[in-house]
């Protein structure tokens, strides 16, 4: 069998897949457990699982977490640690390289940058049909490029990234900040004047990281994804509309923006792992 794991910034998913048939499915909050307690919370209770594939919202390289901004991490050197001590066979990625290979594999595309926006703001590129990943594995980490300061600091330990702008933690952060309603939607924001700056600024600098990121990787299909996106159905064509106020011209020529199909493209993405490693 094989473990399957989406490991976000709010939520451990997980599938467990018995010849290609997903037979259960698992779901706790990231902060309730480190991930590595809770794959062997699961692997002593499904003791034939003999292969575990894992999307990870944070920076890793060759099986070890070098950084998770919102997860906490109980075992880094993870991939030789259930080697070594339950004889499994893992397989990690960060979360949007999951994404954008599912996505370019689904859209028959080599050229596609995954632009997701949940508890953070992550980017993966696939350019000229390759991954890309950076000398040490944190290559495009969008959500945390320097963008302008805030009054308080993100998971990476900056206070100017702009994931503290443009995510569902920086929705929370700025309504905790000016002591407003947590439970107000992002169109609320929009719609009630008083409160309306928070919106204006999330959509700004969702723009502007949109726009770097078409103009950085010159991708022709950009997909759009995460909680964020799947909750605000109407982002996708306010992106469309005001993109070109923002990108490069000639990077922004031709290039389409859409909202992913695939129901979970980090999990499918994860599952491909074990096909390139």
């Amino acid at each position: 069998m094989t473990l399957v794991i989406d490991a976000g910034g709010t939520y451990l998913r997980a599938e467990i897949h018995r010849h290609d048939r997903v037979v259960k499915t698992l779901k706790e909050k990231s902060s309730a457990f480190g991930l590595a307690s809770w794959i062997e919370t699961i692997i002593k209770e499904h003791k034939d699982i003999k292969t575990i594939c894992i999307s990870y919202a944070g920076q890793v390289k060759n099986g070890v977490i070098i950084s998770a901004p919102n997860i906490k991490v109980d075992i880094h050197e993870i991939k030789n640690y259930f080697k070594e001590k339950y004889d499994i066979t893992l397989f990690i990625e960060n979360d949007l390289n999951c994404a954008v290979l599912a996505e370019s594999v689904y859209l028959e595309e080599d050229d596609v940058c995954a632009i997701y926006v949940g508890t953070g703001l992550g980017l993966g590129v696939v350019s000229s049909g390759r991954l890309i990943t950076g000398f040490s594995g944190v290559a495009t980490e969008l959500g945390h490029i320097p963008y302008k300061k805030a009054p308080f600091i993100c998971g990476c330990g900056k206070n100017n990234c702009i994931e503290l702008f443009a995510s569902g933690s920086a929705l929370d952060k700025w309504k905790k900040h000016k002591n407003i309603d947590s439970k107000l939607t992002l169109e609320e924001l929009k719609e009630t004047s008083e409160f309306s700056e928070i919106y204006e600024e999330f959509e700004v600098a969702l723009l502007y990281a949109i726009s770097t990121a078409i103009t950085l990787f010159n991708p022709k299909v950009v997909v759009l994804g995460g909680g964020v996106i799947e909750s605000n159905p109407q982002l996708e064509s306010i992106i469309a509309s005001k993109i070109k106020e923002y990108a490069m011209p000639v990077a922004l020529n031709g290039v389409k923006i859409i909202k992913t199909k695939l129901k979970n493209a980090p999990i499918v993405g994860a599952l491909m792992l074990k096909g390139l490693r």
